[in-house]
């Protein structure tokens, strides 16, 4: 991508946004990368960077693990490795082992369903392959200190078997010498060290001729002396050579692993090189995450459509001064090509156009922007801006003929692949003249097709937004009750320079306000005032259809409850019927057992009676269970019978005892009772029955049956 002038990332603050993603990055690979950030002008690397970005942020987002932690920067290790003839240290060869295994986590990470969540990440290690053969080579030499390992060949076994009992003698022989030293009074506190590699013992400088051997020092007091006793030279001697053939057995041994693993010296660069990319990915995601960030809509043409846009610096500055920051809106197309932005000093004019072009860069460098996600971003080749005033990093007060000289550079060398931003267009000459030639220069961006954004306070510069095809209006809004500016930008309309509301705020002499006033051709006055008028107004509709759709979404709001009420209704009562349903079935299906109970019942005592009455006193019972036609009718005469015989007394129930049976109001007499039932005889017929559906009864006095008994 092609700036002018090429200072214009700076004036934009791109550099800004660089240094946070520097400071997330780990590795060496990753903060060279983010300070050399790339600006791309092809939608398929663009859109590979973002998705890349935007999926990351969802793991770190979703809370979940991926495989980066080591922070490797081993570009001297690796180049080391590739020179014929060098050896890597046993240290050196545990990082490259954490690079291979840090791998390893990758492409296990990258399983199936991963591969498809995360297309794009999944993407950094397409070209690759794992090979487990380079841990397989680093583990049979070395342990996880990155020592040799003693079975790493025959001859360091040997070396460090004949090492270890060596200092075992040589042990046991200084100890037995300290002590016989020690009961002699000679040695000192410290009693034992090494010196020169060698092992030592500790005396009195003053005893130091008492003991053969051989005087390897004195301490700094001149009162201790390190000597190495005679007894223990030759073993000292022989455990100075296994030492240095062992050192020489392990060089042998890490030249020849080195020779071994340096055949996949390119391919550990190349894990090198994807280990950096996943710091430098997820470095671009954690600044998403703190500028909100999302991945918006990307077209291969000249469009510009900010939905919900912040400028992520503000945004960030806001946070920290726990202050809101204000969106803009924004949406240039083929067919409005150039916004032309008015309105008060202060007001946000310069901090829209910055936002624009930065979040413009920052898609085309790979980067999520602080935007609503349905907003959409087209791709330019070129970007000019002309930014003269302090709102800038780099503060350049610009004469007139600079002026020119930017424009005279935009006109001849703008496409439809450009993207301009000029603050000020017409500044620094007679509004009249400077106005004119601003009119002209408009134009011709507009005949080159170009994209950009103008601020100005020139008034013949909004009339000709509202005139002429491409160019739309864009006013900055301002609180004229409270003197304020609102930072809102509103798109349709110019907006006034609120020149003497700016005065009164600032507590200008009303008589000076005054006589500027007349000063003022009328006519601009005049529509300078209508603007203002004109904005008020645009306001208290905005603040009106504010409370529209506020009361619209509460009457939604109302209407989902009463219709989620009468939901709730309509399932109560279908319960309820259910419920109906359901207790009329368990009512007939017990009645059909009882019907059962008592059929079988008749069937026995049928082949228990011989007795012909008695069989008729069967058959009666049958057809009244089986026709209840009369049943209603027969249970009334039972119970007025049953009532005019018996008094229901109630009270225990005990072998003997007439009782009523509550279901079919006959008496019978208990023969036997079972827990929480009775064994009744019912004429001939012995039933049982539940205790609840029985009550005790009494003959009643002068009853016809207790006058035929006496």
């Amino acid at each position: 991508m092609k700036f002018f002038p090429g200072s214009a990332l700076v004036q934009l603050e791109f550099d800004k946004v660089k240094a946070l993603l520097v400071e997330h990055c780990k590795s060496v690979y990753a903060k060279e990368k983010a300070e050399e950030l790339r600006i791309h002008t092809r939608k398929e690397f663009i859109e590979l960077e973002l998705r890349q970005s935007h999926e990351y942020k969802l793991i770190v987002q979703h809370g979940q693990y991926f495989p980066n932690d080591h922070v490797l920067n081993l570009n001297r290790d690796l180049k080391l490795l590739g020179i014929p003839g060098a050896v890597l240290t046993g240290d050196q060869f545990m990082q490259v082992r954490k690079l291979a295994d840090s791998m390893q986590s990758i492409f296990r990470w990258f399983d199936n369903d991963r591969r498809l969540a995360y297309p794009a990440l999944s993407k950094v290690i397409a070209e690759t392959y794992f090979e487990k053969t380079i841990l397989t080579m680093i583990d049979e030499v070395l342990d996880e200190s990155g020592v040799v390992k003693d079975d790493a060949s025959e001859e360091l076994a040997n070396i460090r078997l004949s090492l270890y009992r060596r200092r075992n003698e040589l042990r046991r022989m200084f100890d037995r010498i300290v002590k016989n030293l020690g009961k002699q009074g000679y040695v000192a506190d410290i009693e034992e060290a090494f010196l020169n590699g060698r092992r030592v013992v500790a005396v009195f400088a003053e005893q130091k001729r008492q003991v053969k051997g051989i005087l390897h020092g004195e301490s700094d007091t001149r009162k201790t002396a390190f000597i190495e006793p005679e007894e223990t030279i030759e073993l000292n001697n022989d455990i100075f050579a296994l030492e240095n053939e062992e050192s020489r057995e392990v060089y042998r041994i890490l030249r020849e692993l080195t020779a071994r693993v340096s055949v996949y010296a390119a391919l550990l660069r190349t894990y090198h090189d994807i280990l950096g990319e996943y710091d430098f990915i997820r470095a671009k995601a954690r600044l998403a995450v703190d500028v909100n960030g999302n991945f918006p809509l990307l077209s291969d043409k000249s469009v510009i459509k900010l939905v919900d846009a912040y400028h992520p610096l503000l945004y960030l500055y806001n946070i920290r001064a726990q202050k809101p920051t204000i969106p803009t809106n924004i949406y240039l197309n083929e067919k409005d090509r150039i916004l032309v932005i008015s309105g008060p000093n202060a007001g946000g004019k310069t901090v829209t156009m910055k936002t624009a072009g930065l979040l413009q860069i920052m898609i085309q460098a790979g980067l999520l922007v602080p935007v609503h996600p349905t907003s959409e971003f087209g791709i330019f080749k070129q970007m000019m801006i002309h930014i003269g005033d302090t709102q800038s990093l780099e503060f350049e007060l610009s004469t007139y003929s600079s002026h020119l000289k930017h424009m005279k550079h935009m006109i001849e060398n703008a496409n439809g692949r450009t993207l301009f931003f000029i603050d000020e267009l017409g500044s620094g000459s007679d509004p009249n003249l400077g106005g004119s030639f601003a009119e002209v220069i408009m134009e011709e961006l507009v005949k080159k097709h170009a994209l950009g954004i103008v601020t100005t306070h020139y008034l013949n510069l909004k009339v000709m937004g509202n005139k002429t095809p491409g160019i739309v209006n864009g006013a900055m809004a301002f609180d004229e009750v409270n003197l304020l500016p609102l930072y809102k930008l509103i798109i349709g309309k110019p907006g006034s320079s609120y020149t003497f509301s700016i005065a009164e705020r600032i507590g200008l002499s009303p008589e000076l306000i005054a006589r500027a006033r007349k000063l003022v051709d009328e006519d601009h006055f005049r529509l300078d005032k209508l603007l203002n008028r004109t904005e008020q107004d645009l306001r208290e509709v905005e603040k009106k259809e504010k409370e529209l759709n506020k009361a619209l979404r509460e009457n939604e709001r109302m209407r989902k409850e009463m219709e989620a009420l009468m939901n709730k209704e309509r399932h109560h009562q279908q319960v309820e019927l259910l419920k109906h349903q359901n207790k009329i079935t368990e009512d007939r299906i017990a009645y059909l057992k009882d019907m059962e109970r008592k059929l079988k019942q008749i069937v026995l005592d049928w082949r228990k009676t011989e007795v012909t009455e008695d069989r008729k006193e069967l058959i009666k019972q049958l057809q009244i269970l089986l026709f209840k036609q009369n049943q209603q009718h027969a249970n009334e005469k039972v119970k007025k019978k049953i009532g005019s015989k018996y008094d229901q007394v109630g009270g225990e129930i005990v072998v003997g005892n007439k009782v009523l049976m509550k279901k079919n109001h006959q008496v019978g007499e208990v023969k036997e009772i079972r827990g929480k039932k009775a064994v009744v005889q019912l004429g001939l017929m012995p039933i049982t029955v539940d205790l609840s559906d029985l009550v005790v009864v009494a003959e009643k006095e002068g009853s016809e049956e207790l006058k035929t008994k006496k």
